[in-house]
C-alpha cells in the first residue's frame, strides 16, 4: 500500500451541555481529523487531544503541528506501508500519542478497507455488541446530577461513571446510591485530583460498593497508587498512568492497579490496546474502553476495541447523543443499553460530507509526496 498523501482537518463540535472534570470544562469539543489517501482508497483517525494540554501534554494545535512536520513525511517516505510499519516508522519521535495513533488509525482503516476486512473482525472481536456505560460531569448541584442520572437510566445505559474531585466525591456518590439503590454499576473517576494525603477522604467511598476508582493520583505516582489500594476497598483503576503495554505490566506488578482503562488515543493506537488487552487478560485484571467525547469515527473504532473478551467492564462507549445533537457520521444508536459493533470494511462507518462541512473550521491541510 502507498501512501499518496494526508488531510488534516479541524471540526468543533457543540456538545449538547457543558462537560465538566476536575481539570477543564468544555462546551465545544475542537478536534483534529486525520485522513490519509492510498491512491484506490481512503482511512480515517481522529486525533483526541484537547484543545489545551491539561488532559495530557499533547494538545491539537500541537498534534497538528507534529504531524505535519515529522510523523507525516516518516510515512510518506516509506516505499511501502501497512499498519505494522507505522509505529516503527514514527519510534524515532518521542512521545506525541495521541498524534501517532490518529494516524495510525488512518492508516489501519485504509488498509482494513482495502482487504475488506472489520476493525473488530481484525482485533478479534468475540462480540457483535458492547455495553455502554455513560460518563457524567460534575455538576453544580447533588439535585441536578440526580436528574442527570436518572435520564441515563432511563435511556438504558449500564453503567454510571461520576466524574470527582475534592469536595464533590462522597456526597455525590452517596446520593446516588441512596436515589437509585445498590444493583446500579457506578464507578468515579478523579482524573489525578487528589494525593496519597487524602487516602482517608477516598476511603469514605468504600461502603457504597463502587465498581473501582479511575485514576485518582498523578499519573507518575504508580507507588503512592499501591500504597492508596492497600487502604481502601474499592478497586483502584488507571488511566493517565498507562500509556503502553509495559506501563501497564509495570503497574500491575506492583498492585498500582486491579483494573485497566484503555483509551487507543493515550496509548499509541489500537495495536497497542490490543496488546495492552493482553498483558491485562494474561494477569487476570479486567479491562474497559474510556472515551474522549469522539465523534461517531473514533467511537466506531472504540466500539471494535470495546468487544474484545478482556473488556468486561462496560465502558464509556455512548450513544452518539449522549455528546452531540448531530454527528459527523450517522449516529450512533442505544439498543437495550448496547451499541452494535460496526460490521463494514475498517471502522465500518465514514463521515456525512454535509455534516462534516458544517463543523469543519478553516481550510483542510493537505500533506503529500
Amino acid at each position: 500500500m502507498k501512501l499518496v498523501g494526508v488531510e488534516l482537518r479541524r471540526i468543533a463540535m457543540p456538545l449538547v451541555a457543558p462537560f465538566r472534570t476536575s481539570f477543564a470544562t468544555l462546551d465545544t469539543r475542537e478536534i483534529l481529523l486525520v485522513r490519509v489517501e492510498t491512491g484506490d482508497q481512503e482511512g480515517y483517525g481522529e486525533c483526541v487531544t484537547m484543545a489545551d494540554p491539561l488532559y495530557s501534554s499533547e494538545y491539537t494545535a500541537g498534534a497538528a503541528d507534529v504531524l505535519r512536520r515529522h510523523l507525516v513525511p516518516a510515512l510518506t517516505a516509506l516505499p511501502d506501508l501497512d499498519p505494522w510499519a507505522v509505529a516503527p516508522a514514527l519510534a524515532a519521535f518521542k512521545g506525541h500519542r495521541m498524534a501517532k495513533a490518529a494516524l495510525e488509525t488512518a492508516v489501519l482503516d485504509a488498509w482494513l478497507r482495502t482487504h475488506g476486512i472489520s476493525m473488530g473482525q481484525w482485533l478479534g472481536a468475540t462480540a457483535a455488541r458492547v455495553p455502554a456505560g455513560v460518563s457524567v460531569g460534575i455538576m453544580d448541584s447533588v439535585p441536578a446530577l440526580l436528574d442527570a442520572v436518572d435520564g441515563y437510566l432511563a435511556e438504558g445505559y449500564r453503567r454510571i461513571k461520576l466524574k470527582i474531585e475534592p469536595g464533590w466525591d462522597v456526597a455525590p456518590v452517596r446520593a446516588v446510591r441512596e436515589r437509585f439503590g445498590d444493583d446500579v454499576l457506578l464507578q468515579v473517576d478523579a482524573n489525578t485530583a487528589y494525593t496519597l494525603a487524602d487516602a482517608a477522604q477516598l476511603a469514605r467511598l468504600d461502603p457504597y460498593g463502587l465498581l473501582l476508582i479511575e485514576q485518582p493520583l498523578d499519573e507518575e505516582d504508580l507507588r503512592g497508587h499501591a500504597e492508596l489500594a492497600r487502604r481502601v476497598r474499592t478497586p483502584i483503576c488507571l488511566d493517565e498512568s498507562v500509556v503502553s503495554a509495559r506501563s501497564a505490566a509495570d503497574a500491575i506488578a506492583m498492585g498500582a492497579c486491579s483494573v485497566v482503562n484503555i483509551k487507543p488515543g493515550r496509548v499509541g493506537g489500537y495495536l497497542e490496546a490490543r496488546r495492552i488487552h493482553d498483558v491485562c487478560a494474561a494477569n487476570g485484571v479486567p479491562v474497559w474502553c474510556g472515551g474522549m467525547l469522539e465523534t461517531g469515527l473514533g467511537r466506531a473504532a472504540n466500539v471494535a476495541l470495546a468487544a474484545l473478551p478482556g473488556f468486561t467492564l462496560p465502558g464509556d462507549t455512548s450513544a452518539s447523543d449522549r455528546y452531540y445533537r448531530t454527528d459527523i457520521t450517522e449516529p450512533f444508536v442505544l439498543e437495550d443499553g448496547h451499541l452494535a459493533v460496526p460490521r463494514g470494511p475498517g471502522i465500518g462507518i465514514s463521515p456525512v460530507p454535509e455534516k462534516l462541512a458544517e463543523v469543519t473550521t478553516g481550510a483542510p491541510e493537505w500533506i503529500g509526496r
